[in-house]
């Protein structure tokens, strides 16, 4: 029976929208950060998974298809950016050191936190593209040795705390100037956390994008000789 139900490519589909709607319904009606309906969905697939014993195989038949379609989406997000580009030609090099210095940043804690607490290795290397989008983050995780589902779990995780607590951490640190808000949220939480950045405002939204590209490309070529000398 679990293999008529749940062994196709249509469940991994369904749940995944129909969890993601729930969730939207609750984030809409209480209003609360806690309540990120990207947040909601995951613990409702976890719950259906973990209730009925599924394997994950069989949730991933349809959820790979889904997951396949975050590369272009990620990509559209060069349309609020091309709405700015003014400010990009103006800030370029404040972005270029932002993004740099995040990057540093992101790697080196995640290094240093793993070795202070005596993380296991392997997920030490796993945490460490946690700051960058899936796509890159996943290929990342493969080159120096981590485990990609680890990786995402921690993408995941970076980019919904990012989401919720950046409102909040711009008001703390009294962070006014849009270029730097959108850049320390794209830096910090890749797309996830620049959805925050777009109800922010369009200038927000779009150097918060452009940060995850450049973020990204730079995560990539750093890692490695940040490992090498920790």
């Amino acid at each position: 029976m679990k293999e008529i139900f749940f062994n196709n490519i249509f469940f991994g589909m369904i749940i995944t929208i129909l969890s993601l709607k729930i969730g939207e319904a609750i984030f809409k009606k209480y209003r609360l950060p806690i309540f990120n309906p990207m947040l909601i969905s995951i613990l409702i697939i976890m719950l259906i998974m973990k209730l009925f014993d599924i394997p994950l195989n069989y949730y991933s038949k349809g959820g790979d298809i889904i997951g396949f379609f975050i590369n272009p989406a990620t990509v559209c997000l060069a349309i609020p950016l091309y709405k700015e580009v003014e400010s990009l030609k103006k800030y370029f090099p404040i972005i270029i050191i932002g993004a740099v210095v995040g990057s540093i940043t992101a790697i080196s804690s995640v290094i240093i936190l793993g070795r202070l607490l005596n993380i296991q290795e392997l997920v030490l290397l796993s945490f460490i593209p946690k700051s960058i989008t899936t796509p890159i983050g996943i290929e990342l995780s493969k080159i120096i040795g981590g485990n990609p589902p680890i990786t995402v779990f921690a993408i995941v995780v970076t980019g919904i705390t990012g989401n919720l607590f950046a409102s909040t951490i711009m008001k703390l640190l009294k962070i006014e100037h849009a270029i730097a808000k959108g850049l320390g949220i794209g830096v910090s939480s890749h797309a996830v956390g620049t959805t925050k950045a777009m109800e922010m405002g369009e200038v927000e939204g779009a150097m918060s994008a452009l940060s995850i590209v450049i973020a990204g490309i730079i995560t990539i070529l750093i890692a490695p000789l940040i490992l090498k000398l920790f």
